[in-house]
């Protein structure tokens, strides 16, 4: 792939000019003449808005090495959420959502023992949880 080629992918993709000039070493002047000619806006500084409500759950997860998903200021007073178009959304219920194909039915909890925690694979709904009891023979 050709400079040119590169510069056009990078800015299709979004990268500021700055970014551009860091990671392929050429100017920032060729990145801004590029993106006049190609007719694309100039780069808005700042985090972009979040295309969906999963969008927002995965900038805010924070991953631990023994396979937790942690959810940053976790209060077990508050179910953790995130706002986007003007609605609030549950982030159990977008993690379940994630790893299932169904919607959850009742309310959707974290399945693992650590506190915060709302790993897609670790969550729970009113459902999963009658099934482990009738199973298992325990409360759920």
């Amino acid at each position: 792939m050709n400079t040119r080629n590169a510069i056009v992918e990078l800015l299709r993709a979004g990268y500021s000019d700055k970014a551009i000039e860091r990671q392929l070493h050429v100017s920032r002047r060729r990145a801004r003449e590029l993106r006049a000619e190609l007719g694309l806006p100039n780069h808005k500084p700042g985090m972009q808005a979040a295309a969906s409500p999963e969008d927002l759950f995965w900038r805010r997860t924070i991953p631990t090495i023994d396979g937790h998903l942690l959810w940053p200021g976790y209060d077990p007073a508050q179910a953790p959420s995130v706002r986007h178009g003007g609605r609030r959304h549950s982030a159990h219920r977008i993690a379940f959502g994630l790893a299932h194909t169904r919607q959850p039915v009742g309310k959707v909890r974290g399945g693992c023992e650590v506190a915060g925690c709302v790993h897609p694979r670790h969550v729970e709904d009113q459902q999963m949880r009658d099934s482990y009891r009738a199973i298992f023979g325990r409360a759920a």
